[in-house]
């Protein structure tokens, strides 16, 4: 083999699908029984006719990565329905706040309607411009200095106390509600960053819920992998480092047990002080019924921030950065089935997909949690639930072994590691070990299924080890 792609994640697949086009021999090794990493979806145990999406659920990027965009889902097959609610955020006591595809009518129902105008409306008029400068590799100057400069100034106001400029409690929630997806203190650049892309796509291409689950994005790349000669191995751990140039879709932290003393001294040693985030704890829902919705607007939208106001969320995100469980934990949610009505089973069971953010390594069951919750805005949902199936961020790595902690974004969600990589490096896709290169979201651009750090992963391989261009994504 010319090249090996340890980790089956969307970054993976990425890196092993560029490779595989450019005419090389390509594998991939993966740990797990099934393909797909962050985007896998499984029978639930007791009712086979419900299924669950592992980790991710919504895909924003699906339309709108660069690597997406060219790999284009949508003609592999892939149906990608957009919700006309992009994204909810309950509120205690008043009516919810709602993220409409449509910005206008997203304005037309906030307080103050026009500072949601005024903090995204340029954005969206730039959306690809956005996209590619918070996607981009950081290493080239971009023409689109405009929409630099107006992304900019934006994450300057949101990253900082200066957040109060958005005005409007509503507004205010709605966006730290999306701004939470970095699971980081906030305010923050990173956090900035994150909602300010995610809240502009919404308003743009839309979140889209890949019908039948996201295990239709990994198969999709899988088929075109297979297409293009590539091999795929489930159930191999690798202990030891393979044969010919290495990609690994995995957490930097894995090369200290693959490499061993083989490892140079100093990189081990910045290894060795990895650090990750907090966690996830995931609980999958079976519900029985519709949720009985305290607002009855919420019965259409697919994805919920279910963290309260903005004072609520930043509280609970200070105390899990502090090592504390929060009374109340920024949770999120997922109905796909009101996009997807096939995730609907025969008896009318469908799947509730959530998560509360916890403590790196946190044990705790966050059933009870995320149900006095969910009794907060939709009472009566305790009646309707008729299975939950937990996973407290302690053993989420036995899913996916990237997820140390329960730490979804692999300790990839800080401002420095997505400009310098895991480790300081002037490339950080690579490694100081020869033909060893990394492609996981601990990598440039981070975390988020949109496939960009496997790109440039490979695109790096392609031109250091064999001296290729790389080629056409296009179906």
């Amino acid at each position: 083999m010319d090249v090996t792609i340890v980790g089956s994640g969307p970054n993976g697949l990425a890196a092993a699908s560029v490779c595989a086009r450019a005419g090389l021999a390509v594998q991939v090794l993966e740990a797990q029984p099934t393909l797909g990493g962050g985007a896998r979806t499984a029978a639930d145990p007791e009712f086979s006719g419900v299924r669950h999406d592992i980790c991710s659920a919504i895909h924003p990027l699906a339309l709108a990565s660069p690597f997406f965009a060219e790999f284009d889902l949508a003609a592999r097959g892939v149906g990608l329905v957009v919700p006309e609610i992009s994204y909810a955020n309950p509120l205690p006591g008043r009516p919810a706040a709602i993220a409409y595809q449509d910005l206008e009518r997203t304005c037309a129902g906030l307080q103050q309607g026009a500072s949601w105008r005024s903090l995204l409306g340029p954005l969206a008029r730039n959306a690809d411009d956005v996209v590619g400068l918070l996607l981009g590799d950081k290493r080239s100057v971009r023409a689109d200095i405009p929409a630099a400069v107006q992304l900019g100034l934006r994450m300057l106001r949101q990253g900082t106390p200066a957040w109060g400029s958005l005005a409007g409690e509503d507004a205010r929630a709605l966006f730290t509600g999306v701004a939470a997806h970095t699971i980081s203190r906030m305010p923050s650049f990173v956090a900035a960053g994150a909602g300010l892309m995610l809240a502009t796509l919404a308003h743009t291409v839309g979140w889209p819920v890949p019908v039948g689950g996201s295990q239709a994005i990994a198969e999709a790349m899988i088929e075109d992998l297979r297409a293009h000669g590539g091999v795929l191995h489930t159930d191999t751990e690798v202990r030891t480092p393979p044969a010919g140039v290495v990609l690994y879709d995995t957490a930097p932290t894995a090369l200290l047990g693959i490499y061993g003393d083989r490892l140079p001294a100093t990189y081990a040693k910045l290894l060795q002080r990895y650090t990750f985030g907090p966690g996830v704890a995931k609980v999958d829902f079976v519900l029985s019924d519709e949720i009985p919705w305290a607002d009855s607007r919420l019965a259409t939208a697919a994805t919920f921030h279910l963290g309260g106001t903005r004072a609520q969320m930043a509280h609970a995100e200070r105390e899990i950065a502090s090592g504390r469980h929060a009374q109340w934990p920024m949770a999120l949610g997922a109905t796909p089935y009101t996009a997807d009505p096939n995730r609907i089973d025969a008896q009318g069971h469908r799947p509730f997909w959530t998560y509360a953010h916890v403590p790196a390594g946190s044990t705790l069951d966050q059933t009870q949690a995320i149900t006095a919750i969910m009794e907060r805005f939709a009472p009566g949902f305790s009646d309707i639930v008729v299975a939950a199936r937990s996973v407290p961020a302690a053993h989420l790595s036995d899913h996916n072994a990237n997820y140390v902690g329960g730490d979804i974004g692999v300790g990839g969600n800080s401002v420095v590691r997505a400009l310098l990589g895991p480790t300081p490096r002037v490339n950080p896709w690579s490694t100081p070990i020869p033909k060893a290169y990394l492609c996981s979201s601990a990598t440039p651009p981070g975390g988020g299924v949109h496939g960009m750090a496997g790109y440039y992963a490979a695109r790096t391989v392609l031109k250091r080890e064999f001296g290729l261009e790389v080629p056409s994504l296009r179906p």
